[in-house]
């Protein structure tokens, strides 16, 4: 599903921007107080009070662009995943029919990735969302997988990649017959 990928590459590119404009107020912010101010007349607390005000008034005028670059990325962060909330399936849990078809499609093995590509060999015991129920995913049969304990708390919420998303689709072609449809993940539509 092109979509996951167009999520997933978003919000990685949202984390990198905002780890991006941290950095750039951190060097600004070291470059201003590494200026030397203009040496003060005289000693006492009104020349320290002006060295402080130069500080701090170089500091605000360097902070103030990045500052508000990390406004607008909070803003578009909390736009984008707001989105998620209104997309929430009203029915989070897999109906019995759904968890007994996805256990039998996995012939009762986890199959989420235990390393290298390779399929878990555990005994599934969770009916999970691959795309994150919490995160918009869909509680229908194309975004069931089965997955043992140790791996559904290892996944947690997390949008898979869509990496992991062409390796769980490859693993399904090798247990299940061609007739089947492989496809993972699936969002549940806007209201």
């Amino acid at each position: 599903m092109p979509e996951l990928g167009r999520i997933y590459w978003t919000r990685q590119g949202l984390r990198l921007a905002y780890s991006a404009v941290t950095i750039w107020i951190a060097v600004a912010m070291m470059t201003a107080l590494g200026s030397k101010p203009a040496p003060a007349a005289g000693a006492g607390p009104s020349a320290a009070a002006a060295v402080l005000s130069g500080m701090v008034e170089n500091v605000v005028a360097a902070v103030a662009l990045p500052g508000v670059a990390a406004v607008v990325l909070g803003i578009t962060a909390a736009v984008i995943t707001g989105r998620d909330v209104r997309r929430r399936d009203p029915v989070r849990r897999f109906t019995r029919q759904q968890r007994r078809e996805g256990m039998t499609r996995a012939g009762g093995l986890c199959e989420l990735e235990a390393g290298f590509g390779r399929r878990c060999g555990r005994p599934a015991e969770h009916g999970d969302h691959f795309y994150p129920w919490s995160k918009g995913g869909s509680t229908s049969l194309q975004n069931f997988v089965a997955a043992c304990a140790r791996c559904n708390r290892a996944k947690r919420a997390n949008i898979p990649s869509p990496g992991q998303q062409q390796r769980m689709e490859r693993r399904r072609r090798e247990y299940l017959p061609p007739s089947s449809s492989v496809s993972v993940g699936e969002r549940h539509p806007l209201p």
